[in-house]
């Protein structure tokens, strides 16, 4: 069924949207745009699922461009943590674009900044190579790796 005539099923007016792109090879990009709490958390819901099961198939990356969100709530965070959850079982890292303090805060404040690649643009989450510690500066079995810094 085509998009434009696929109904909503999270109803109209809801203030947020996503959208899903292919910007390059290897690569799906996520758009948020809007307020995400409880009454929209189902709808990024939504959309990260669909972009994690595309990633899954064809064994991409997924970046989730906030710069367009105006506020986080706890419920789209722990939306956003579960997607982390999911793509690091599948041996990814979620990468998120995060330059606002509506945005960044709740990820800092709650220790959640550490389950995400996090990037000030778009160009940097899609032009950065995956981030795994090399052999050589992995720590050994059994110990923690270092905190990344706050927000990084």
């Amino acid at each position: 069924m085509p998009d434009a005539a696929a109904p909503d099923p999270f109803g109209v007016g809801l203030p947020l949207d996503t959208a899903m792109s292919r910007p390059r090879p290897g690569t799906i990009l996520l758009e948020v745009d809007g307020e995400i709490d409880t009454a929209t958390a189902p709808r990024l819901q939504a959309g990260l699922d669909e972009a994690l099961d595309a990633a899954d198939a064809e064994g991409s990356r997924v970046v989730v461009d906030l710069t367009g969100v105006t506020f986080l709530a706890s419920s789209g965070l722990a939306v956003l943590i579960g997607g982390a959850r999911r793509l690091t079982a599948l041996g990814g890292r979620l990468r998120l674009v995060a330059a606002s303090r509506s945005v960044t805060r709740p990820l800092q404040v709650t220790g959640a900044d550490a389950l995400f690649d996090t990037f000030d643009d778009v160009a940097s989450a899609l032009s950065a190579e995956a981030s795994r510690p090399s052999p050589a500066t992995a720590p050994p079995p059994g110990v923690a790796p270092p905190t990344r810094g706050v927000g990084r």
